[in-house]
């Protein structure tokens, strides 16, 4: 045996001098130009014509023009040294013809002569670079040290892994990082705190770790029995405005939920908007089936949904009023968010309580190792954020704080009415993160905004949002943590005039809301997670105050009482993966709905339209009594099967139940919507959807297709009567009628996830319609059949496109189009009783005219120096590049006996913005 391996190593050293040989008396072929282009079109020139292999980086050659004139054969060294004249890059080639392009200094290609008998020093040896940092030194040691886990001796079967991913830079988790074994293949992903638990055989693995613009890592790890390990991932170094999702790069098709749209800063930063500033919402309705009634407005209708049906989270904390100025810009800081997550469809059994669909907003945690900040001034608005260590590495803060000097735009235009205009805003966000010891962290979250304005009137309106929420996190065990939540939301508004003294006033709404729950997350193996957990919300509603303001009014007092109810629930998850090929995942939510006194709840007599006057009786209950009780099942069901690793079939169901409604007749959100909960009068909303989808990824997972179908049923919808009072009723169950909704459509998405060029083409065909067919007739609308609702807009596309240039250049390019609203037209007139009177179509017959829009930025980055003070950089967009005026609304007025149509359009023109954006 030792001579046959003798013999096979002498061959094999034989084989090896002899190509090394034969590559070096192969005569180098020369080169013929001329050359003139691009250095990768060089490049490909001389690949044509030798046998030489070039590697470079891409990003340090994408400037380089060449200009080689010379058509004679000489060597391609001598026409290396002229290409590469006046340039900061070197050439370096091997014995095997591989030609090397650094940056700086040449590579070199052989160890000088006694390398190994002095170590591994290159003191004194300049032709030997270390590439390699302090920083990617360590990182090398930490993938090839072996971490031994648990404890000894080693036994069959299988045992945990959990601990938490982190930012090496910053401490911040990270989250949606694969953490992963390739044989056999086992897998999960970190949730929102970076927390990974993973079920693996006992004994020696090679794990593997991938996140979005983070360097893929690994460990070593000889895994014993159950364990921790604490894992810290470094930045990736790349264009900042370039989109790379590698670590869920086919969860789309792997994954088990659907209708899930994930967002992050990058891609938040890219979508042009109308003022400049990176905006939530506005990149949200690029999705696919997702909309809103109109133009810089963030009023989400989520496959047919309407706008009260969302639930909208801010770090768990609900947000009632997600917009500013008038809908121009979204209630949220770009600068504090880490991650969006959309669920339109298969939502998780741990919410409840809206029926469309969960926005998920979560912060940064802030820099756990130094101080740093970010910030950008606008032509409106302003930002700057702050963040470091409290106690380095055990705890951080995260301020933020916007506002906005819009004034001088108003008082610039022609339009005297603009000119007496005022219109403000100001938001401020805190987070601070501590952690007392491995198993348990504190986070706490305050947010506050304020908005006012004034339209060419005395008349002041206001509004704003307070929430906190305060999180504790306790881990029990590598296989099971839990998060004991608790929240407070408020929001009210005010409209004040005091032009008149005497009838100068006040009106105010508001909205409290108290949450605490707890939600348990269990991973008993990989293949088999759970989570359970209960919550429960107390809402207090002031429906409305109307109060004189100052000495002199005359204005008579008048105050709707308060409402108050408790909502709460149970739910449990359970996901297990059956096979490699098919998941399947069970969901079930049990909400509990108390409608409680001090409360006068007016009776109706039965078959008879609930009017002011048709007031049967009065029914009076004390505080704290409980008046009506709803309760029922949230069924939540999904599952995926895989054809092959890069294409898949989803399937879900699920019930939503909602208690709280908002009382509007305007299509979009207005700072004057009133909040009303279920009573004996108004029954919950229930929702029913079902949902299909197939998945197929392409060239590598770098592109995603996908289509998904819907159907959805609603029941107690609230539609309201023609001309309806909504401000300061008392009984405002006389002003609305119940229907039912149906809503179905179809969704196509493409997306490019990586290189140069990424971005995303979506298109939906979606209706949406409601009933009235009460038994009563003076209840039925349409004569008890389907009308369009408010915001059933058929046809939708959205196309987002990203380029970027070289590291410093990026461009990107938006394109949306819809079909028109519906609306109700005046189609005559006609004389009854001696009076003249307007004869409408029935309702939402017609349509204002079809909506699309073109946006332009440009994104300029500052050097890419390590070591500056600041590192900034400039975006330069047009909205509405085209300079399209689309409608808003159309509306009719009756002048000198004749009906004339006006449309109202918000931007009629194209709208350029510069910001300034900077970090240190």
């Amino acid at each position: 045996m030792t001579k046959l391996y003798r013999t096979i190593f002498l061959i094999t050293c034989f084989a090896f001098s002899f190509a090394v040989a034969l590559g070096q008396q192969t005569s180098d072929k020369p080169v013929r130009g001329p050359f003139t282009g691009s250095f990768v079109q060089f490049v490909q020139e001389v690949e044509n014509q030798t046998s030489y292999r070039f590697y470079y980086d891409l990003k340090n050659v994408d400037s380089v023009r060449v200009s080689y004139p010379d058509n004679s054969a000489k060597p391609l060294e001598t026409v290396l040294k002229q290409v590469l004249e006046g340039t900061s890059l070197f050439y370096a080639i091997d014995a095997q013809k591989r030609v090397f392009i650094t940056p700086e200094r040449a590579i070199r290609t052989e160890l000088p002569i006694g390398f190994f008998e002095r170590g591994t020093s290159t003191e004194g040896d300049t032709g030997v670079v270390d590439y390699l940092a302090e920083k990617e030194k360590r990182r090398l040691t930490l993938e090839t040290s072996l971490f031994n886990i648990g404890r000894r001796p080693l036994r069959p079967g299988n045992a945990n892994l959990a601990g938490h991913i982190r930012n090496a830079a910053s401490g911040e988790p990270v989250i949606g990082a694969a953490v992963y074994i390739d044989k056999p293949r086992i897998g999960v992903i970190t949730d929102q705190f970076g927390y990974y638990s993973i079920t693996l055989p006992r004994g020696r693995h090679e794990l593997l770790l991938r996140s979005i613009g983070m360097k893929d890592t690994k460990r070593q790890i000889m895994l014993y029995s159950d364990g921790k390990l604490e894992i810290e991932m470094e930045d990736d170094v790349i264009a900042l405005k370039e989109v790379v999702i590698e670590a869920e790069k086919d969860v789309n098709v792997s994954g088990l939920q659907m209708g899930l749209e994930r967002l992050d800063i990058r891609t938040l930063r890219q979508v042009p908007t109308a003022f400049g500033e990176a905006d939530l919402l506005k990149v949200v309705l690029t999705l696919p089936g997702v909309k809103s009634v109109g133009e810089s407005n963030v009023g989400l209708n989520v496959r047919g949904g309407s706008t009260d049906q969302n639930l909208i989270l801010y770090n768990d904390a609900t947000i009632y009023n997600p917009s500013h100025l008038f809908g121009f810009f979204s209630a949220f800081n770009p600068d504090m968010i880490k991650s969006v997550e959309l669920y339109k469809s298969g939502i998780p059994s741990r919410y409840g309580g809206r029926l469309s669909s969960v926005l998920e907003v979560t912060t940064r945690d802030g820099n756990k190792k130094k101080l740093s900040g970010s910030g950008g001034i606008g032509v409106l608005t302003g930002r700057l954020t702050l963040e470091g260590p409290i106690i380095k590495e055990k705890s951080s803060f995260l301020i933020g704080a916007r506002s906005t000097y819009s004034d001088w735009l108003l008082n610039s235009l022609k339009n005297q009415s603009f000119r007496n205009s005022r219109a403000a805003f100001h938001d401020l966000n805190a987070h601070i993160t501590h952690e007392f010891n491995e198993k348990n962290t504190l986070y706490i979250t305050g947010y506050y905004s304020q908005d006012e304005f004034r339209l060419n009137s005395d008349t002041l309106y206001r509004y704003n949002n307070q929430n906190a929420s305060v999180k504790w996190k306790h881990i029990f065990n590598t296989k099971l943590y839990s998060v004991f939540t608790a929240t407070t939301s408020r929001y009210k508004y005010s409209v004040a005039s005091e032009q008149n003294p005497t009838n100068s006033y006040q009106l105010g709404f508001q909205v409290d809301q108290s949450t605490f729950k707890t939600d348990f997350n269990y991973y008993p193996t990989t293949r088999h997670t759970m989570d359970f957990g209960i919550s429960s919300n107390y809402y207090k509603l002031r429906p409305g105050s109307f109060q004189p303001l100052g000495g002199e009014s005359l204005v008579k007092p008048d105050v709707v009482p308060t409402e108050q109810a408790l909502e709460s629930a149970i739910y449990v998850g359970d996901r297990f993966d059956i096979s490699p090929r098919l998941s399947i995942h069970f969901g079930l939510r049990y909400s509990l709905f108390n409608y409680l006194g001090p409360k006068d709840v007016y009776v109706y007599p039965n078959g008879s339209p609930k009017t002011a006057t048709g007031i049967q009786d009065t029914l009076s209950y004390g505080a704290g009594k409980n008046i009506k009780t709803y309760h029922g099942p949230e069924y939540r069901i999904s599952a995926r099967y895989a054809f092959t690793p890069d294409a898949s079939i989803k399937v879900s169901f699920n019930r939503m139940r909602q208690y709280l409604h908002m009382l509007s007749n305007t299509t979009a959100i207005s700072p004057t919507d009133i909040w009303k909960l279920s009573d004996p009068n108004i029954l919950p909303q229930v929702g029913d959807q079902f949902s299909l989808g197939l998945y197929k990824n392409l060239k590598n997972n770098t592109i995603e297709t996908s289509v998904e179908g819907y159907y959805k049923t609603m029941q107690n919808v609230l539609d309201f009567r023609s001309g309806a009072t909504l401000l300061m009723n008392h009984h405002p169950e006389t002003e609305v009628v119940r229907a039912e909704g149906l809503a179905y459509g179809v969704e196509f998405l493409i997306k490019k996830l990586t290189g140069r060029f990424n971005g995303w083409l979506s298109y939906t065909y979606s209706r949406t319609f409601l009933r009235v067919d009460r038994s009563i007739p003076q209840e039925r609308i349409n004569k008890g059949e389907y009308y369009p609702s408010n915001f059933d807009k058929p046809h939708d596309a959205t196309w987002v496109g990203n380029y970027r240039i070289n590291r410093r250049f990026s461009v990107s390019l938006n394109f949306t189009y819809s079909t028109g609203r519906p609306i109700t037209l005046p189609l005559a007139k006609y004389e009854l009783g001696g009076s003249q009177r307007v004869f409408y179509s029935e309702r939402n017959q017609y349509r204002i005219p079809d909506y699309y829009r073109a946006d332009l930025s440009l994104n300029i980055e500052g050097n890419h120096k390590v070591k500056k003070l600041a590192h900034s950089s400039w975006t330069v967009a047009v909205y509405n590049l085209t300079g399209r005026r689309n409608a808003y609304s159309v509306y009719f007025n009756s002048t000198g006996g004749f009906v004339r149509g006006y449309k109202l359009s918000i931007f009629g023109q194209p709208i350029p913005t510069i910001t300034y954006n900077f970090k240190f």
